[in-house]
């Protein structure tokens, strides 16, 4: 079995945090055997790295292996790319399809952020890690497949779990081993060898000298929340060595380079801010529709009272009803210049005496219809200016609108698409 430092070095893992090196020594462990393995770790800390490990210690190494961003894939189609389709199950599906677990048996998958997977598809990845078995989209046969699952998320599963975002027992099913990659915030020591090496790979990639930070600049650098982890680090470096002529780097000018640290806050805190507010705008709108409905629900009160009494009986409860809605005044109102046509159609007496019970239910039923469907269409429109309000606030970012709005991505995304947005 190769070391740990082998091992790193052959895979190009910077770094000696202990919380690191036990991740990589979980890989080396677990590699030999079939488990399941789930990656768990921020946005940017490399999680990718620890399936190839796994796969190239396996005796899986020399069958394929594949690595599926579950987040990118839009709904409709995921089931399709990660099982496969017949001919003709769906509009657009002129052949039959091969999905990554008939084109991967005997390898290994790699499901990073799985965390994204819709419902049904859980489903369907349960029964492949039970028992090896999966059907393919518009098919009826069940097919046998012997692939290795490694996952990975940024998700905290706990809470999706709890939110009935994600099943439990798939949860379970896929973290027969957890490894988890710490961030970089919590690997200080590592911080600087991370920029050094990244320093001298972007020097002989755009064949410069390599960039050198001053002392100042380097306790800065080891101060800094580093939210984006070494992505953000990486990213960091590659532009400071592609734009500055002056090889040596004072603090300044890193600065130049990051976010004031006001903005370097916990970002649970802004998300809270802004959740609190779409859901006081939320609240509002809500509150503002059942009035409406309120109000509507009294019209159609009114509306049968003055069909089956007439006017002079309901003219009091008419006038509080119209100075609510419209907010007039006793002299202004518009009932008193025509009380009966402001809220309903004249009917005479002889009319109101042929009019069947049947077929008043019948005009109700109606009534009721067409104001269910004025509701919904209200509804909709405010869907819309809320998403188009989400999509100009956050400047056209459908990952940040969606966090806003509180729905995923790819709802985010399909409502778009819905709306014509």
């Amino acid at each position: 079995m190769e070391s740990v430092q082998a091992i790193k070095q052959r895979f190009e893992i910077i770094g000696n945090d202990p919380k690191l090196n036990r991740a990589v020594e979980k890989a080396i462990q677990v590699a030999p055997t079939d488990i399941s393995v789930l990656v768990t770790g921020e946005s940017g800390v490399g999680k990718e790295s620890i399936p190839k490990i796994i796969h190239a210690l396996s005796h899986r190494k020399h069958g394929k292996y594949i690595a599926v961003n579950c987040g990118a894939i839009p709904e409709g189609t995921i089931d399709s790319e990660l099982f496969g389709h017949e001919k003709g199950s769906f509009t657009g599906a002129t052949n039959t399809r091969e999905g990554y677990f008939e084109v991967a048996d005997g390898g290994t998958i790699f499901l990073d952020e799985v965390g994204e997977l819709p419902l049904t598809t859980q489903v369907r990845l349960l029964r492949v890690l039970e028992n090896g078995e999966f059907i393919k989209v518009g098919s009826s046969q069940v097919q046998k497949t012997n692939v290795r699952i490694v996952a990975a998320t940024n998700v905290n599963m706990f809470d999706a779990i709890e939110k009935g975002k994600f099943r439990e027992d798939l949860y379970y099913r896929l973290s027969t081993v957890d490894i988890m990659l710490p961030p970089l915030r919590e690997r200080k020591d590592d911080i600087h060898l991370l920029f050094r090496k990244f320093a001298s790979d972007f020097a002989h990639k755009y064949k410069m000298p390599a960039i050198k930070l001053s002392d100042e600049a380097i306790q800065y650098l080891l101060r800094y929340r580093w939210n984006g982890n070494i992505r953000q680090l990486r990213n960091v470096a590659e532009q400071i060595s592609v734009l500055e002529t002056n090889r040596d780097i004072t603090l300044a000018v890193l600065q130049g380079y990051l976010p004031s640290e006001g903005s370097q806050l916990p970002t649970l805190v802004t998300n809270k801010k802004a959740e609190s507010d779409f859901s006081n705008e939320r609240e509002i709108l809500y509150k503002v529709l059942f009035d409406m409905k309120a109000d509507l629900n009294d019209l159609k009160k009114l509306t049968l009272e003055l069909m089956q009494n007439g006017s002079s009986k309901v003219q009091e409860t008419n006038k509080n009803l119209i100075q609510r809605i419209y907010g007039q005044s006793e002299e202004n109102a518009i009932f008193e210049k025509e009380p009966a046509k402001a809220i309903v159609p004249v009917i005479n007496d002889m009319e109101q005496e042929e009019f069947e019970d049947d077929e008043f239910d019948n005009q109700n039923y109606l009534f009721a219809e067409t104001v269910e469907e004025e509701e919904t269409l209200s509804l909709e429109a405010k869907e819309i200016e809320l998403i188009k309000k989400s999509l100009e606030r956050n400047k056209g970012k459908r990952k940040a609108a969606a966090d806003e709005l509180g729905i995923s991505e790819r709802t985010l995304y399909r409502k778009i698409k819905q709306y014509d947005l």
